[in-house]
């Protein structure tokens, strides 16, 4: 399982700037809420550990279905989703998220081949969502979240 580890040096030491970016991201994360939604336990796991490392709130859940059992009890910030879900896929429930919580940003990503023809398919309905290549570094997607969370979102003020 991958591991998330926090830059070094000496924390109590304002000239290390690692430290210090990584200070202000443990910031700027906290309170936030991901959702993280992968039908490989491996991966929901990973990436729930990632980012409560990181400061961040974290659910995950295995499907779809799920997913939505938990977002009507916890609306979290941000749901990462898999393209490649059981029954209901991640462009499907990206749709929905959307539409009943404009305000949880969504981060899809898939390592299937099918993906593309699923991501056509849905912009042809005007559902367009830009999909991220599995595999991710942990890294890279700590610095795309932090991204996502400092540009505003539909219906924020």
């Amino acid at each position: 399982m991958p591991q998330f580890h926090p830059p070094a040096g000496n924390p109590d030491s304002p000239s290390d700037i690692q430290t210090h970016e990584y200070r202000l991201f443990k910031r700027a994360s906290a309170g936030r809420g991901i959702l993280i939604v992968d039908d490989d336990p491996a991966i929901a796991e990973s990436l729930s550990a990632v980012f409560t490392h990181s400061g961040y709130q974290v659910r995950t859940a295995l499907s779809a279905e799920e997913a939505i059992e938990t977002v009507a009890v916890w609306e979290p910030d941000l749901a990462i989703l898999d393209v490649m879900l059981p029954q209901m896929n991640g462009l499907e429930l990206a749709v929905v998220l959307r539409d009943n919580h404009p305000r949880c940003r969504l981060l899809l990503f898939s390592g299937n081949a099918n993906t593309p023809a699923l991501a056509e398919e849905a912009a042809k309905k005007g559902n367009f969502f830009e999909i991220l290549s599995k595999p991710v570094h942990p890294l890279f997607m700590l610095d795309y979240v932090a991204s996502l969370f400092a540009e505003p979102t539909a219906g924020m003020t």
